[in-house]
């Protein structure tokens, strides 16, 4: 596996519009990896940019994106050496134990032509498609619970570079005098929070000016995924999400 990014819960309540949708953070989890470590970078095609799912505004689709390659050219195109795993797992109730697990495999088998599965728990193919997936509106499966869409998009993620910078300086510069609370949180006086935010949210940590998205104008390739909710949720109608890259077989 190169990159896993953060889980996503989706409340899937039975065909209704979503209930909720919550951030969790597993261990090891980030919310995006623009080639900001050598093993990722050297493979840009499994290096993850963002992962992104949501529901469709009637509850009946979960919409999956993971986005690779950062920077990308207008002409980068996805490998056949990459296969990628929109994993979901699902429970009757927050709290309760995994009950069922999912997942939505899609490997190139030509610069042009995709295979997507959807396994259920026991590992069975649940739904297929496959073809090319370039076109905007997506490829779907005759069944009509399963459609792709791959291709160059620009980077939707907004990123200040220069703030970010100027905050982990300013981070390592007090990191020797702060002390740390049960959670292993640091413990920052109303001034120092105060620098924090403030050089991590204007532009180059400043202070002063509004803050700037150094990746407007960038690329990414993406890979989207609608799935049918009740391909998702055989488990319960909490529905977890995440991602992988893997080599492929």
């Amino acid at each position: 596996m190169r990159e896993r990014l953060s889980t996503l819960a989706l409340v899937a309540a039975g065909g209704a519009a979503v209930a909720a949708l919550a951030m969790l953070a597993p261990d090891g989890a980030s919310g995006a990896d623009h080639t900001d470590s050598p093993n990722a970078s050297a493979e840009p095609s499994a290096d993850i940019g963002d992962f992104y799912a949501w529901m469709s505004g009637d509850g009946s689709d979960v919409n999956m994106i993971i986005t690779v390659n950062p920077f990308a050219g207008a002409a980068t195109q996805f490998p056949t050496s990459t296969q990628y795993v929109f994993h979901t797992n699902s429970r009757p109730a927050f709290g309760m134990a995994v009950a069922e697990t999912n997942d939505v495999v899609c490997q190139f088998y030509d610069v042009n032509a995709i295979e997507c599965w959807v396994l259920d728990n026991d590992g069975n193919v649940a739904a297929y498609v496959e073809g090319d997936p370039s076109n905007p509106s997506g490829l779907t499966n005759a069944a009509g619970n399963l459609r792709v869409y791959a291709g160059v998009r620009n980077d939707p993620f907004f990123f200040e570079l220069g703030g970010f910078a100027a905050t982990g300086t300013l981070v390592r510069g007090a990191a020797g005098s702060l002390t740390f609370d049960m959670g292993n949180c640091p413990q920052l006086d109303m001034a120092t929070s105060n620098a924090v935010v403030s050089t991590l949210t204007t532009n180059d940590g400043d202070g002063t000016s509004a803050p700037e998205d150094d990746l407007a104008g960038t690329n990414v390739l993406a890979l989207v995924v609608q799935i049918d909710e009740s391909l998702v949720n055989t488990g319960g109608d909490i529905v977890g999400a995440w991602a992988a890259t893997h080599a492929a077989p």
